[in-house]
């Protein structure tokens, strides 16, 4: 935020000025610090350096501030000071940043907001992932939800984000998936065929051996070894298919959907055992090969080559690791979920094995969701084959509304899901309360065109006339976007441009209250149009960060 950055510099100044004339010493000026107050009547920032500065400069915070504040510059965009409580600098600016904040909106348009603090710097984001042997369910709808719109903001403030779904086609599970396809696919003609203990009993496996019925009609001609190996990747593929289709309905899609069994094929896995080898990493112990990756703060050492001969999973996960670092993306971010907490560790120590550092890799970790319906939370179980998939619940409320309220909690935090409020229509509905300011001002200006009343430009009209409180909130609330974006995707948390969102689509039902637009006379009318469309242009930018449709009628 330009104002921010100019009021920073300001006090700087003052400081420097105190200091060049004696009236404060200090060895070091720490950094200083504002935030918007809680409350309207203290001011638009506030800054505690005062207080930071006081210990150093041996005086009293008020006194400090006092000094501070006779030795701003005049000019510039503060209004008034006031020195607050125990040494708290009050700021007040005047209404012109808010009218500028106008007029960058109508330059940039959806591009307002946007920065280059990334500075292109290539990042990978790896999220969903899900096992390619069932359709993928909420706590995947989550993290789709959550990675796209990390995505989304990451690239808005300039980092060259790339996105990825790492198909585990090549593990145990994969295996068992290929023998309950053929279990299934023998009950066809055999149905005292044994089905696998550890099978996957759900609906969906015995759909897939129908199909694959129609298409391989001669699958039993085919050695067992072949015909597991073919149900195998055919139904993974199939799998895969699925979860594409499920996820771009949702609005996601992936750069690249990376296959396991990919980096099996050309020994992936063997060169970065000779590169853990030559590093001197590796030693034998009770006939298996382990890594040392303790030396680099795990809790233990990995064993990454079985005394079978067979390689655990951490093995393919340091190559596919590895194969992320070749490609030349300089960080790597995994959306991973509670249940994969204990891998960061042994994952941090294969990055720093391979020459990178610790920070190379930095891993997201996604709390689970509790579907609730009337009050009572829906039973999900996989094994079983009764649980809610991605899909069910996108075709119950909708992508618009999945999406939102899974944005609308912090990651780390576990997520009740009420399906009931999610198809509600009403302002006690997050989405369908934030899309409704979107289409009520779509309705004002639609109105207004049907009179032959056009939105003018910033420089078309007098943008001191918006003087009303409710009208200040929201050119606040607009200022505020560039550095809550920034914030979001700096700190990962995507939940913030929910809840901006929620506080402007509140604050313009206000104003929309209060204050009549195309009633007005011509001028104020004309100031009016201008906050208007210039509000919807921002929360349709907050929407696509969101991933969420921006409705012009509902």
């Amino acid at each position: 935020m330009r104002q921010k950055s100019e009021l920073i510099s300001a006090i700087e100044t003052a400081i420097q000025a105190a200091l060049d004339k004696g009236d404060l010493v200090v060895e070091s000026v720490p950094e200083v610090g504002l935030e918007v107050p809680r409350e309207k009547q203290h001011g638009d920032f506030a800054s505690n350096i005062a207080l930071v500065m006081a210990k150093p400069a041996k005086k009293a915070p008020r006194e400090v501030a006092q000094i501070i504040v006779e030795n701003l510059p005049t000019a510039g965009v503060i209004r008034d000071v006031e020195i607050a409580g125990p040494g708290f600098i009050n700021f007040f600016l005047s209404n012109d940043w808010l009218y500028d904040t106008l007029r960058t909106i109508e330059k940039e348009g959806e591009a307002y907001g946007n920065c280059e603090h990334g500075a292109g710097e290539k990042v990978l984001l790896e999220f969903v992932s899900a096992n390619p042997v069932g359709p993928m369910n909420v706590v995947n709808a989550r993290a789709a939800a959550v990675g796209d719109t990390l995505a989304r903001m990451m690239n808005a403030v300039g980092y060259a984000v790339d996105t990825e779904f790492y198909v585990n086609d090549a593990g145990n599970q994969a295996d068992i998936f290929a023998r309950s396809i053929e279990a299934r696919y023998q009950q066809l003609t055999n149905p005292d065929y044994p089905f696998p203990e550890d099978g996957y009993p759900a609906a969906y496996v015995q759909e897939l051996a129908e199909v694959l019925k129609k298409e391989r009609p001669d699958l039993l001609d085919l050695p067992l070894e072949e015909r597991l190996a073919f149900c195998k990747r055919w139904g993974t593929d199939k799998m895969v298919e699925m979860q594409k289709a499920d996820l771009q309905a949702y609005g996601v899609e992936f750069d690249l959907w990376f296959r396991e069994r990919d980096l099996h094929a050309r020994g992936a896995l063997e060169a970065v055992i000779d590169i853990l080898r030559q590093r001197g990493l590796l030693f034998e112990a009770e006939g298996a090969l382990w890594f040392k990756s303790t030396q680099f703060g795990d809790d233990k050492d990995r064993v990454i080559v079985k005394s079978d001969g067979s390689y655990t999973y951490v093995t393919a996960d340091i190559a596919y690791h590895h194969d992320k670092l070749q490609r030349g993306f300089t960080k790597l971010i995994n959306i991973w979920g509670p249940d994969h907490h204990g891998y960061i560790g042994r994952m941090k120590a294969a990055i720093q094995a391979l020459g990178y550092g610790e920070d190379t890799l930095e891993v997201l970790i996604l709390q689970y969701v509790a579907l609730l319906r009337d009050g009572q939370q829906v039973k999900m179980s996989k094994r079983a084959g009764e649980f809610i998939t991605m899909q069910d619940l996108v075709d119950e409320v909708g992508k618009d509304a999945a999406r939102f309220f899974f944005l609308n909690r912090s990651p780390e935090s576990h997520l009740d899901f009420d399906l009931n409020l999610a198809v509600e229509q009403s302002n006690e509905n997050p989405v369908f309360y934030v899309q409704y300011a979107h289409a009520r001002i779509s309705s004002i200006l639609r109105q207004g065109r049907e009179l032959g009343i056009e939105v003018p430009t910033c420089s078309e009209v007098d943008l001191s006339l918006l003087q009303h409180e409710t009208e200040l909130d929201l050119l606040k609330q607009l200022a505020a976007l560039p550095e809550e974006l920034l914030t979001a995707a700096l700190l990962r948390e995507p939940h913030r441009l929910t809840r901006y969102a929620m506080d402007l689509a509140g604050l313009f039902h206000s104003f929309y209250t209060a204050c009549h637009i195309l009633g007005e006379e011509e001028q104020l009318r004309a100031a009016r149009l201008v906050l208007v469309a210039n509000i919807r242009v921002v929360l349709r930018k907050v929407l696509g960060l969101l991933g969420v449709d921006a409705p012009e009628q509902m």
